[in-house]
């Protein structure tokens, strides 16, 4: 069994300070959450970006901002755009950080109610868009899925040329309008992707930790992080994504699996060495 990689994903696009005073708008405070993750053992970081009020945004410019910081501070991490954005965003903002080439980013495969009115649209030619463009660019995609079809559609598209091998997949578990945080829907879509693809999951809210542990022990990776749950344990909330990384490294460890450092987690990924 590979050793585990933990990504963190340390702000999202949603949750606010109102929500939990740690989470990070800033260029500096988005640093300090990507190295008290990397401290803790993530070898990702799922980066959004925020303006300093906190308003989403997926500005090249500030990505740049942002990536630079936590290079500064964890020159080894391997280091996620997401290309989801914020609902309501137009794909021409949403690809903006693919422009500069990180090793990955995140490909989501399907449309999605949000609850209430949120619908996070991906028409198939928006999939295919970025497919072709993290192609060009030598990006590597985490093929987000948030239920079964989605998989469908990313093998299909795979078998096209739309996605590269080998297929990296984030199962989004517990989101409104997607797949339950259960363990017969974890192994439902773990059963569904190729034997030589790796997969990390990601549980929503009181879900983060019983999903990683279905991740853990299944030999996939797993994901925690503000953008997904802002607790340690109910009720107490988290005081950095680095102790939601302690959990998972403490579980990891019960559980018998060591921790993959980020070069251990580019081998096992097939990224490219030299980024």
């Amino acid at each position: 069994m590979d050793k585990l990689i933990i990504t963190a994903a340390i702000c999202g696009a949603e949750v606010t300070k109102a929500h939990n005073p740690a989470i990070p708008y800033t260029v500096e405070e988005i640093g300090r959450e990507a190295k008290s993750a990397w401290d803790a053992g993530a070898a990702i970081i799922h980066l959004h970006v925020r303006t300093d009020d906190g308003t989403p945004t997926q500005c090249e410019a500030r990505f740049a901002q942002c990536i630079a910081e936590i290079k500064r501070l964890c020159p080894e991490v391997i280091i996620q755009p997401s290309t989801g954005g914020a609902v309501g965003m137009s794909d021409a903002e949403r690809i903006q950080p693919v422009q500069l080439r990180p090793e990955m980013a995140t490909l989501d495969c399907g449309t999605c109610n949000f609850g209430g009115d949120d619908i996070f649209v991906n028409t198939e030619n928006t999939i295919k868009a970025f497919g072709e463009k993290m192609i060009a660019l030598g990006v590597k995609p985490e093929v987000e899925v948030f239920d079964k079809g989605m998989i469908d559609t990313a093998l299909r598209l795979n078998k096209q040329g739309f996605i590269l091998d080998p297929m990296h997949f984030n199962f989004v578990m517990g989101v409104n309008g997607g797949i339950a945080a259960t363990t017969r829907d974890f192994a439902f879509l773990r059963d569904s992707i190729p034997a030589h693809a790796t997969f990390t999951v990601s549980g929503i809210g009181r879900a983060q930790f019983p999903m990683a542990v279905l991740g853990i022990i299944s030999g996939g990776h797993v994901r925690v992080g503000f953008e997904d749950n802002i607790y340690l344990s109910k009720g107490v909330l988290a005081k950095s994504n680095g102790a939601l990384v302690e959990k998972a490294v403490r579980l990891a460890h019960e559980l018998g699996r060591e921790i993959a450092s980020p070069t251990e987690a580019r081998a096992i990924l097939g990224l490219n060495q030299s980024k």
